[in-house]
């Protein structure tokens, strides 16, 4: 991570379904109004460009490509790493795909939505990500997370084993479980002792409405900055020491008793 604190900002806005040329409009002017206010890293709600177009995802994805253009762009003009989702076309699928892009303008990593939440059928509409990783940035090395995967505490471990500083997570978190993402949220940060930096649509957008309360959490929990109900931004100061200094006094990688993890059998 950078030795020195910056200012993180988790971008808060409506995302209508199949409307790119709207929904992109907004996420640049948060951008920009973020690095203006000083901004190093800013994070973008989940399918913020398309929202849960379903049956036009296919069509729709092919936008991706120019708004990545842009977005590298944009990062590399006010120096400043972006994250969100996007829908990714490979053949005749589509990943649900966060992408970072580092002050540089280059994209430095990418992660395919591993958890996709069958409740809404998103399994019916986009294929499943194998793989996970951290990304080093120019922000540090952050650890993404899309929406569902809040509920699975297994990937953000594994960002926490690999030195992740920051947790990202780009997501459309439905209002009528607006208790659980304030839960999930803190959770994360705690157990990974990492700030979480997650960014929420808000209001409807098609079927559903969307909570919004776009937060960053400290690596002791604490909620630093939370947007309500309205199109916004949460600004926070990430101090990579304080990371480490609470990784030193509660000490829970040294801690860690892999053994009482194995697999048991069970008795016969």
């Amino acid at each position: 991570m950078p030795v020195s604190p910056f200012l993180a900002a988790a971008l808060q806005f409506r995302v209508d379904v199949g409307d790119v040329p709207s929904n992109r409009g907004r996420a640049v002017r948060l951008i920009e109004e973020a690095a203006g206010r000083g901004a190093r890293l800013c994070v973008l709600p989940e399918m913020w460009s398309t929202g849960f177009a379903e049956e036009r995802l296919l069509p729709l994805s092919r936008t991706t490509p120019e708004i990545l253009h842009e977005l590298r762009s944009l990062a590399a003009r006010r120096k400043v790493v972006v994250a969100g989702s996007l829908p990714e076309r490979v053949g005749r699928g589509v990943y649900n795909t966060l992408y970072v892009v580092n002050a540089t303008g280059v994209v430095t990593g990418e992660y395919r939505k591993a958890h996709l939440f069958s409740p809404s059928g998103e399994d019916r509409w986009f294929r499943r990500g194998t793989s996970a990783g951290v990304i080093p940035t120019d922000a540090g090395i952050v650890g993404p997370l899309v929406c569902y995967d809040l509920r699975f505490p297994e990937l953000s471990r594994k960002y926490f084993l690999d030195g992740a500083g920051v947790l990202c997570v780009s997501s459309q978190w439905p209002s009528a479980r607006r208790a659980h993402w304030r839960i999930l949220t803190v959770a994360r940060a705690v157990e990974s002792q990492a700030y979480v930096v997650a960014a929420n649509a808000v209001g409807p957008s098609g079927p559903f409405r969307y909570a919004g309360d776009s937060v960053i959490v400290s690596p002791d929990g604490e909620r630093l900055s939370s947007v309500g109900e309205e199109e916004g931004m949460a600004l926070a100061t990430i101090d990579p020491a304080f990371v480490l200094e609470t990784r030193r006094r509660i000490p829970c990688l040294a801690d860690r008793n892999t053994r009482a993890y194995r697999k048991t059998r069970r008795p016969a």
